[in-house]
């Protein structure tokens, strides 16, 4: 298949037999806003650049008055613990650090120490006497001594971190190039009674989440596993969430912004623990659908009042199954059945869809078989393809090996996949057969003697982010056996005869099973599904056929999801546009500029003046080169670089630069396709001013929604039309 279809993994059913109508989902990644709810149920918003009173400035300060203290009976003890040279070369030390330049004063190197047992009482006399001093063991000149290092521990980090240096440099052969970079890990590299972690909040447009986090990473030194966050966010949104970065200043990622493009941090405060995976209730979306026609408004009306009284079924959207020609469930279904090399094909494999450079790596090698040379090819992004083909270079042949080397949560992802596979086929059979204005016998259904809310709290309550979902964060339908006791997974009960009767539960209460060791599954027809579906794909949801853990479902607790979810907070407004390139909605960052006067938004704001301008004469080049059809000859060049430099500045709004991308595509094609010219001179009317739009219709809606559910499957409902990214693409042409 080229891409896949919602039919291809269960999505078949609506809760409503009302009539949808067109609407175009994503026209502008600006539509689409996502704001994550932490576990509090407060909504996360960027409100502010500014760096909080440093406290570790004041700490640092309170060092260097323990500097200037008369410290005479302490290098006296130390003398007699380490000799004359030692304490002489403190002495040193110290009377540099209270000079006031202690940024710029290099560690010492003491004696050489062969007494392991010496040295450990020199690491003690200093964290007992001297708690601004850091020290660790290093080589001496040659690797059968060792040293003991000593240097000033301000608080503050401007070098790279411990875990951001390879090995070999924190085990740097000589003391001459060990005092060069020293050892920053333990807690008396950072003041005491601060948090280790800076909490900060992460706002982006137009990127994933690993992305963002990999560009401000970079900028700052440190590895991308310092960060913590609570879930992904969408690529294609602009979207606000929780970040933990270990032992870093607000000050110093304040600072980033003015270089950040799509990319903005604040809101900062110092927090003793690490965001982890789940550790948020859901998302806020505001979403836009543009375009919208119907047979009248009253109907648009009608859907959008029903999407917030029915709800809708609580399937796992189309991008939990990937986004290329081969799903991620068939990819699962392999590793299920111990098909190692099999699985690592459809990872490696060439498929339909893609762009050229990655699709000539995955056809080099399958011709040849050269790692080497296909590592070269492949691009640095496609994580699970690259780390087999190390694994492999390593490895010849073992492949079961090779799927280990994907990281964790991207591995997971695959069985994961299978698992909600089989999740919508069993709610679509269940909605199909039994409807959804009532519960029937050998229904699922939460506990009446915990809330609905609670008991699927108690679920989900230890699900993670798979760290994979391009649109909407979604947990993990796998739990591992130690996270969640036998009382939280027995929170379901199958409904009896006595307990059908109207009114004793309804339709909100119905859930289905995610396979696993110590799930329950419905005692009516729906169970089948599970495992006719199973079985056509080689797989025994009750017996593993091979011995690997992670890649069996015998070996996952397995879940619970609501098979009906109703939006939280909903609202929605009808309105009337010329321009499509006005965005509809107001972002964080609109908000934050419209009421704070920082220097980073006053610069943003020229620098958009200004670039309007410009884009009004390029539009007008722009017009006649449609006009004529073709470009110029020896002015394509030119163009492509000005464009190309207004895309690099990193100073433009979103709307701005989707138009420049615009002109790009029209300058690459060199001539427009016949037949199109007309259409796109218009949308550069637009840009210069033009009225001659006709008036359009978009409808804006406001709406929470739990981890577990996809923001996609609402807006489905409510069109009753395909949210695949291939019809999408056929309504915004």
């Amino acid at each position: 298949m080229t891409t896949i279809e919602e039919a291809d993994v269960g999505i078949l059913c609506f809760i409503s037999e009302r009539p949808g109508f067109r609407g175009i989902l994503k026209q502008r990644y600006s539509d689409f806003i996502v704001n994550e709810v932490d576990l509090d149920g407060n909504v996360v918003h960027l409100t502010s650049f500014d760096a909080p009173p440093e406290k570790i400035e004041k700490m640092m300060t309170n060092n260097l008055d323990l500097v200037n203290e008369d410290h005479s009976s302490k290098i006296e003890s130390f003398r007699s613990l380490a000799g004359e040279a030692d304490a002489k070369s403190l002495k040193e030390l110290l009377d540099q650090i209270g000079s006031g330049v202690a940024s710029n004063i290099s560690p010492i190197i003491l004696s050489p120490d062969a007494d392991k047992s010496h040295r450990t009482e020199v690491h003690n006399f200093f964290k007992s006497n001297f708690k601004f001093l850091v020290t660790d063991t290093v080589d001496g000149l040659d690797s059968s001594t060792k040293c003991v290092r000593l240097r000033f521990s301000s608080g503050a980090q401007h070098g790279r971190g411990w875990n951001s240096r390879k090995r070999k440099d924190r085990e740097s052969n000589g003391a001459s190039k060990a005092a060069i970079s020293f050892d920053s890990r333990g807690s008396n590299d950072w003041p005491e009674g601060i948090g280790k972690f800076l909490g900060f909040h992460l706002y982006k447009e137009n990127k994933d989440t690993q992305e963002a986090l990999g560009v401000i990473g970079k900028m700052l030194g440190v590895q991308q596993r310092s960060f913590g966050f609570a879930g992904t966010k969408d690529k294609r949104s602009v979207s606000t969430q929780r970040v933990t970065i270990f032992k870093q200043h607000a000050k110093r990622l304040a600072s980033l912004n003015d270089r950040l493009y799509g990319i903005k941090v604040g809101d900062f405060r110092y927090v003793h623990e690490r965001l982890v995976l789940g550790q948020l209730v859901g998302n806020r979306f505001t979403i836009t659908l543009r375009g919208v026609v119907a047979d009248s408004e009253g109907m648009i009306k009608a859907a959008a009042d029903g999407l917030g009284k029915n709800g809708f079924i609580n399937y796992f959207g189309l991008q939990r199954f990937g986004s290329g020609s081969v799903p991620t469930h068939l990819i699962g279904a392999a590793l299920l059945r111990g098909e190692w090399k099999a699985a690592a094909g459809l990872i490696l494999d060439p498929r339909e869809g893609e762009r050229t450079v990655i699709r000539e790596a995955r056809e080099y090698y399958k011709e040849s078989g050269d790692i080497d040379g296909t590592l070269r090819r492949l691009p640095r992004h496609l994580v699970a393809e690259r780390s087999i083909l190390q694994c492999l270079k390593k490895c010849p042949g073992n492949y079961l090996q090779a799927l280990k080397a994907i990281p964790r949560t991207l591995r997971m992802m695959y069985v994961h996949s299978y698992q909600s596979y089989l999740w919508n086929h069993a709610a679509s059979i269940r909605v199909q057969k039994f409807g959804i204005d009532r519960v029937v016998l050998g229904d699922l259904v939460c506990c009446k003697e915990v809330s609905s809310e609670k008991a699927m709290e108690a679920v989900d309550r230890d699900i993670k982010d798979d760290g994979i979902d391009e649109n909407d964060y979604v947990g993990l339908a796998e739990v591992s056996e130690a996270a969640i006791p036998e009382e939280k997974i027995q929170v379901v009960k199958v409904v009896n005869d006595e307990e059908v009767h109207p009114g004793e539960y309804s339709f909100d209460d119905v859930v289905l099973p995610l396979p696993g060791s110590r799930v329950m599954y419905p005692t009516n027809d729906v169970a089948d599904v599970y495992h006719d579906l199973a079985k056509k794909d080689g797989i025994d949801l009750t017996e593993s056929v091979h011995n690997v853990k992670e890649f069996s479902i015998t070996s996952m607790t397995g879940g619970y999801r609501k098979v009906f979810q109703r939006p939280v907070d909903y609202e929605w407004e009808l309105l009337s546009y010329k321009d499509a390139n006005v965005p509809l909605a107001e972002t964080d960052l609109d908000i934050i500029s419209k009421s704070t006067p920082y220097k980073i938004i006053e610069e943003e704001k020229l620098t958009e003046v200004n670039s309007c301008k410009d884009q009004v004469e390029n539009v007008k080049v722009e017009r006649t080169t449609l006009a004529n059809n073709c470009e110029p000859e020896g002015r394509k060049e030119k163009r492509l670089s000005q464009l190309e430099s207004l895309t690099g500045s990193g100073a433009h709004s979103s709307s701005q630069l989707e138009n420049v991308n615009v002109k790009k595509t029209s300058l690459e094609n060199n001539c427009e396709p016949e037949g199109e010219q007309e259409e796109g001179l218009p949308q550069l009317e637009s840009v210069a001013g033009s009225d001659d739009h006709p008036l359009q219709k978009a409808l804006k809606l406001g709406f929470t929604l739990p981890t577990s559910s996809y923001a996609t499957m609402a807006i489905r409902e409510l069109l009753k039309s395909s949210t695949s990214v291939a019809f999408q693409k056929t309504l915004n042409q």
